[in-house]
């Protein structure tokens, strides 16, 4: 696909005279003005129909005029179309005044079916107003809006808009019927896990997932395609949101061992207060993935102070990176999972961010995952923020944020392999911001309708992702009508002989890292326990050495 984007910002009389020195001599004018003169000619003589243009000159300065107010129409659809995107799954968005009508570039409806040599920056050939606005906004206005012509680097803005316009939303973006399957069994494992916990465990904490469960299919796709691109371990942060669901199908901790905690099995010495306990410890993990990669997961252990496990994670992935992996940040991966309030609000996440690109403390770019329910506890957005998106922080290091319908598993599969490709290529941040919604409350013994009662009114009759998906799924034929009500009641069955199993026998529990070092530190607990001091003098030579040191002038400074 050519490049002619530098056309844009071309004044119409330099362009006249380019074109008259070209009429002359070709050769007189830069290469890729030579390019862009030629074809359009060509253009003129054949339209892409066969048929040829009337008699007279081939080209006018008015053709041209035109020729850039088209280009101009497509740069405004790149730079822009993102606020025009679908990407709510429960309401229309607001209006954003994008400036993307006709006639805000002096076009009108009667050149709609004029052909237009400019489509082919865009990969069209010789395509009509009409073809090319249609191409436009199927590929900046739907379940995805790609938000990265803040990014100076004209390299990282071609990179990105290549692939964006070679995808095919029509076409599920080419995604194979067996990726199709496994984010079916994806959702299914994360829906039914949730409603399953919600029917056996009423009114107990455990601050759930539900109507954000395609971040499960993000992370999937995340690990599978880091791992295809050589990445050996993922280290990932995230707070209270969606956590047992992280581990249990992301991580591998078995159900069992969930069931477990539930039921009362925690040790209670290491607990963080009342029923916390599931929602702070860590967890690491081998796992296989579908391209039959091992790679090893660690989830950080976290305080319910949101964002404050960012520069932790960062810390891991440096130090493993530096010391394990001879700094090559393409083996280990930062993933940190944000909530849409905290993303903005939270002050260690723009300190994290902007460090991010500094020698000290790079960690060959982190992925942050949103989940967006468009609500904070019980605080509307635009009662929280004054940005427009959660995710204005990305703009500190120029990184792109590719939002995405929470309801379309396609669309977020999509960007998770984008977001994978860009940052294992440029080894910066990428954002993705998946909008979504939240089933219940900020925790289950909250009444959302009370704070948010319009919301909640949609939400209450709103259908989960998986039967939003499997719907899909079979309207198109690509999988059994049946299957996914098979898939639900097999795992239903599942879970339930997992927790009979633990409530007639519970399970001893097991630690994890780091409580393992926890169990041998020496607790004190009464007085007799501080009568001796430990030992932690340093001998005589050794502090003579040290004071010598640090008191004779190196050399050579």
């Amino acid at each position: 696909m050519s490049d002619f984007s530098f056309i844009a910002n071309a004044h119409p009389s330099y362009i006249e005279n380019l074109y008259d020195r070209y009429q002359n001599d070709p050769e007189e004018v830069e290469a890729s003005w030579r390019a862009f003169f030629s074809g359009f000619e060509y253009a003129q003589q054949a339209n892409g129909n066969g048929v040829a243009v009337a008699e007279g000159p081939v080209t006018s300065y008015e053709q041209i005029s035109q020729e850039l107010k088209v280009l101009a129409l497509i740069k405004a659809y790149r730079d822009r179309g993102h606020l025009l995107s679908t990407t709510n799954p429960i309401k229309q968005r607001r209006d954003r005044k994008p400036t993307v009508n006709l006639d805000d570039f002096g076009l009108s409806d009667d050149d709609l079916d004029k052909v237009f040599f400019c489509s082919r920056e865009m990969g069209l050939e010789n395509a009509t107003l009409r073809q090319i606005i249609a191409r436009l906004r199927e590929v900046y206005c739907g379940n995805i809006g790609y938000e990265y012509h803040h990014i100076a680097s004209r390299e990282k803005r071609r990179w990105i808009r290549l692939r964006i316009e070679a995808s095919q939303p029509g076409q599920s973006f080419g995604i194979s019927l067996d990726k199709k399957r496994r984010i079916l069994e994806k959702l299914n494992g994360a829906v039914v896990f949730e409603r399953f916990l919600h029917t056996k465990y009423v009114g107990q904490k455990r601050f759930s997932l539900e109507g954000g469960e395609n971040a499960i299919v993000a992370l999937d796709s995340l690990i599978n395609e880091s791992a295809d691109g050589g990445t050996e371990e993922i280290v990932i942060g995230m707070a209270h949101r969606g956590r047992l669901n992280v581990l249990a199908n992301i991580m591998g901790k078995t159900y069992s061992q969930i069931f477990n905690e539930f039921e009362g099995m925690a040790v209670p010495d290491l607990s963080f207060g009342d029923g916390d306990v599931k929602y702070h410890l860590g967890f690491s993990s081998q796992v296989e993935t579908t391209g039959g990669k091992k790679i090893h997961l660690k989830l950080t252990p976290n305080p319910s102070h949101l964002e404050a496990v960012n520069p932790v994670v960062e810390g891991f992935a440096r130090a493993k990176a530096d010391i394990l992996y001879n700094s090559e940040y393409d083996r280990i991966l930062p993933i940190l999972i944000h909530g849409d309030a905290a993303v903005a609000g939270q002050g260690v996440v723009y300190e994290t961010v902007q460090m991010s690109q500094l020698d000290g403390y790079k960690t060959g770019g982190t992925i942050h995952l949103v989940i967006n329910n468009q609500v904070g506890f019980t605080t509307d957005w635009d009662e929280a923020r004054s940005s427009t998106y959660s995710t204005g922080v990305a703009a500190v290091v120029q990184a792109p944020v590719f939002h995405v319908n929470g309801d379309d598993p396609e669309a977020v599969l999509h960007v998770a392999e984008l977001a994978v490709a860009y940052r294992q290529e440029f080894n910066t941040d990428v954002f993705i911001d998946m909008v979504c919604y939240r089933r219940h409350g900020h925790n289950e013994g909250d009444d959302p309708q009370f704070t948010q009662p319009e919301m909640y009114k949609i939400i209450k009759n709103h259908p989960d992702p998986r039967e939003v998906y499997s719907k899909r799924l079979q309207e198109r034929g690509d999988v059994d009508m049946n299957l996914a009500g098979e898939m639900e009641q097999a795992f239903w069955a599942h879970l339930q002989e997992r927790l009979d199993l633990v409530r007639e026998k519970p399970l001893p529990y097991e630690y994890q890292e780091p409580e393992q070092a926890w169990r041998k530190l020496q607790k004190k607990t009464v007085p007799s326990d501080y009568a001796q001091s430990p030992e932690t003098g340093v001998d005589e030579a050794r502090l003579n050495h040290i004071l010598d040191k640090i008191s004779i002038l190196p050399k050579k400074l």
